[in-house]
């Protein structure tokens, strides 16, 4: 299996992932797949209270007022962008610039499908509720929105629900098809969460990118397939083993 990975080591953290999705029409299925769920993703979070006491910020797209909260979702939009213009600055950049796109756009989704009322409703709870505050940090409102799904969902407008769910169960059936039908391997999710969600959309940007002749540096691709194809190897010998 993959050997432990530095935190901004493209190369490993590109090969872990490839380790997973060498089946052409996998990687097709993810690439039409991901960036749809990290979309729904940020739509759902924007109903999440703000970080830090920040206020909102209002802006005009195309004549309606949007909303832009600075929660969770916009946190998430941070770490996200960071983490892949320190991996690679030129599609990291990208990368960001599309994370940061979504991150606008769904709040203008938001917006349009009934956050201002949703976001009223929300306000006045989490006012009525006692906090605990380090530094202007709610802990107690983000904590009380996420140990339960249903203390979320009662502040999202049936709409935004609808299209998050039905987004995210064609998104993740899709995949699951994809890796137990071409693939034939389980996700990396199941043996990193965590690298296996931040990667995720930064892989199939860069295989989109690939297509094109884009290399983060010469040699890359070359050490990366060495690396896939080891670890792919390991991965069937491990498993014939298993067999016998």
């Amino acid at each position: 299996m993959m050997k432990k990975i530095r935190f901004f080591d493209l190369e490993n953290h590109f090969a872990f992932f490839g380790a997973y999705h060498s089946n052409r029409i996998n990687v097709a299925i993810h690439m039409v797949c991901v960036w749809p769920i990290l979309f729904t993703a940020l739509l759902l979070l924007y109903f999440t209270p703000s970080l830090f006491s920040l206020p909102s910020y209002e802006l005009s797209l195309s004549g309606y007022k949007v909303v832009l909260v600075f929660n969770i979702g916009f946190l998430l939009t941070v770490i996200y962008s960071l983490f892949y213009v320190r991996s690679d600055p030129r599609a990291g950049a990208l990368a960001a610039f599309l994370c940061f796109l979504c991150w606008v756009s769904s709040s203008f989704i938001a917006s349009r499908l009934g956050f201002l009322l949703a976001y009223k409703m929300m306000q006045l709870w989490f006012f009525r509720l006692p906090e605990m505050q380090i530094f202007g940090f709610s802990f107690f409102a983000v904590l009380s929105v996420f140990s339960s799904p249903c203390n979320l969902f009662v502040f999202v407008p049936i709409q935004c629900l609808g299209v998050v769910l039905v987004v995210q169960l064609l998104c993740w059936t899709g995949q699951f098809i994809g890796h137990g039908i071409f693939e034939q391997r389980a996700p990396a999710l199941l043996d990193n969460l965590a690298q296996a969600f931040l990667m995720a959309p930064f892989f199939v940007l860069l295989e989109a990118l690939q297509a094109a002749g884009y290399e983060p540096y010469p040699g890359f691709h070359a050490r990366v397939q060495a690396k896939i194809e080891a670890e792919i190897n390991e991965w069937q010998e491990k498993k014939q083993r298993l067999i016998s």
